[in-house]
């Protein structure tokens, strides 16, 4: 399958995990990285077989382990600079890492995967007897690659004698905007919530005339660009701002239905703006995906028992593999000068429209949505909901019944 094709099964399942989220958490900020799961979730393919990789696959819209390793190579290669300079005008850099129990080992083929397509850090521990000592070396690999958003990605109670695996990954991103919004224009206003209260939040206010944006039946679009200057990724956020203040639902139903929605819904032109007001927000979310991926047709991996994970290891002296859990916490933060963002996923396996009008107002002062994207390839980097710019800080978790506190 062409990578084209394949970058639109990825936005696409993107696009399934927000509808999923979104209605979950109705009451809450949201913000994560579809990226990371998905990549985490395509190397556990790799080293899968049996019913286990006939779900992941399903649910990952691929054919095979090769187009999933061929999607994550590309995004390795084209997307991500590890340790970019300290002054780019983009930071966007991308960490795999692995660390497995020293009673097993990977099969050659894995390990090949891991270093070659992944580009993955790898490292050998012993989760039974020195737990700390294993929870200090993932938790300083995140702080790392996360620019110390992440401190505590993992505690050493949440592993045990039967965990045999961790994969993880990490995105950090910073990026300041090609015009920025001036810090004494900012101003406290209403931003109307979902219950019909308001509260009194900043908004970011911009004189600037002309702004990619897009008037679509129901909804509006606006693209705000990052200055990247030489770089030759393109990265952006864009907001989609339901008319309805009490509308954000609907919008989200058709962005998860409607194959292709994002691509049909980007500014094409600059068109001339009237008021622009965004509101400041900073948040954090976290989530227990093992629930979401089951009531999406991803229950295999995380049953007992199986054999469907052998072929990734050379030990047959231990209980059975599975996946026992699959987590992911994310932060943001929009200001005047740009974005900062960050999150971390990791799996643990155990043993056993219509055209713009000449003029648009984008008054942000109700829910809506909001994603960064990478512009060449389409890859949707970050996606969350905004409900009230107030809440969520410090972080929210969402639990879902079943899961690990991190």
């Amino acid at each position: 399958m062409e990578i084209t094709k394949s970058m639109e099964n990825q936005t696409a399942v993107s696009m399934t995990l927000t509808k999923y989220l979104l209605e979950k958490s109705k009451d809450s900020n949201v913000v994560f990285s579809p990226l990371l799961l998905q990549l985490v979730l395509s190397l556990v393919a790799a080293g899968a077989q049996g019913q286990s990789l006939e779900e992941l696959l399903s649910f990952l819209k691929a054919e095979s382990p090769d187009e999933l390793n061929s999607v994550a190579s590309h995004l390795v290669k084209y997307l991500f600079v590890d340790d970019p300079p300290s002054d780019a005008k983009l930071r966007l850099s991308l960490a795999n890492g692995v660390w497995i129990d020293k009673s097993i080992s990977f099969k050659p083929f894995f390990s090949k995967v891991v270093d070659d397509v992944y580009q993955g850090a790898s490292d050998v521990v012993d989760f039974e007897n020195e737990a700390n000592e294993a929870a200090k070396k993932v938790n300083s690999w995140v702080k790392k690659k996360t620019n110390g958003l992440v401190k505590d990605a993992i505690s050493p109670g949440s592993l045990d004698h039967d965990t045999k695996i961790i994969f993880a990954n990490a995105i950090y991103f910073k990026g300041f905007w090609a015009n920025k919004f001036d810090m004494l224009k900012t101003s406290k206003n209403d931003f109307h919530l979902l219950d019909d209260s308001s509260v009194r939040v900043p908004f970011m206010t911009s004189y600037i005339n002309y702004y990619r944006i897009s008037a679509f039946d129901g909804f509006k679009v606006l693209e705000l660009p990052y200055n990247t200057e030489a770089d030759m990724r393109k990265v952006s956020m864009f907001f989609y701002l339901p008319d309805a203040k009490d509308g954000l639902s609907t919008l989200v139903d058709k962005l998860a239905s409607e194959p292709g929605f994002i691509e049909r819904h980007i500014p094409s032109d600059c068109e001339r703006v009237g008021k622009l007001q965004i509101p400041k927000f900073k948040m954090s979310f976290g989530f227990e995906a093992s629930e979401v991926l089951k009531e999406l047709g991803v229950s295999a991996p995380f049953i007992r028992g199986r054999r469907d994970f052998d072929g990734m290891v050379n030990s047959q002296e231990i209980e059975l593999l599975y996946v026992s859990s699959v987590f992911q916490k994310s932060y943001i933060e929009v200001n005047e000068s740009g974005t900062e963002a960050c999150a971390y996923t990791r799996a643990r396996l155990s043993g056993g429209g219509a055209p713009p009008v000449t003029k648009i107002d984008f008054i942000a002062d109700h829910p809506f949505l909001f994603l960064i994207r990478e512009n060449k390839t389409g890859v949707v980097l970050f996606i969350g909901q905004v409900l009230n710019p107030l809440a969520s800080w410090p972080p929210f978790y969402l639990d879902f019944g079943n899961s690990e506190k991190y």
